[in-house]
């Protein structure tokens, strides 16, 4: 079973989510956390880092980083264990520099967050950000 995981890039009320590209196998034409599959011999947050430098051209501080949630997804058919993160601490400025994965990327209040792709990711994503407000 793949091992995924995500990452929610957070700035005062606001989440960076991706568009995932119309042609992708998995998750196609929605708009999600970015992140990819762990590699053999990598760690949970050594993955999200590879991946959102990869994909947004930022570098993470995976000190900083707090886990939201586990789950088992099944992106177009075949089960895969999703874990995803909260991140308040980066360096860089995100960018879609993989294009090749997503055709957009959005800073989004909770007020405007698209249907999720995965209620539990998105629930904790929520409670997170307004406890954080609080």
């Amino acid at each position: 079973m793949d091992q995924v995981v995500v990452g929610a890039l957070v700035r005062a009320d606001r989440v960076l989510l991706v568009h995932r590209r119309p042609d992708k196998r998995a998750y196609p034409n929605v708009w999600e956390l970015p992140g990819g599959v762990v590699e053999a011999g990598e760690s949970e947050l050594a993955a999200l880092a590879r991946e959102l430098h990869e994909e947004l051209g930022v570098r993470i501080a995976t000190e900083s980083a707090s886990h939201l949630c586990w789950l088992t997804a099944r992106p177009a058919g075949e089960p895969a264990h999703l874990s995803a993160w909260l991140l308040r601490d980066w360096q860089g400025t995100p960018a879609n520099v993989a294009p090749e994965e997503h055709d957009d990327i959005e800073w989004l209040g909770l007020e405007e967050l698209p249907p999720p792709v995965h209620v539990p990711v998105r629930t904790a994503l929520v409670a997170a950000m307004r406890t954080h407000q609080a």
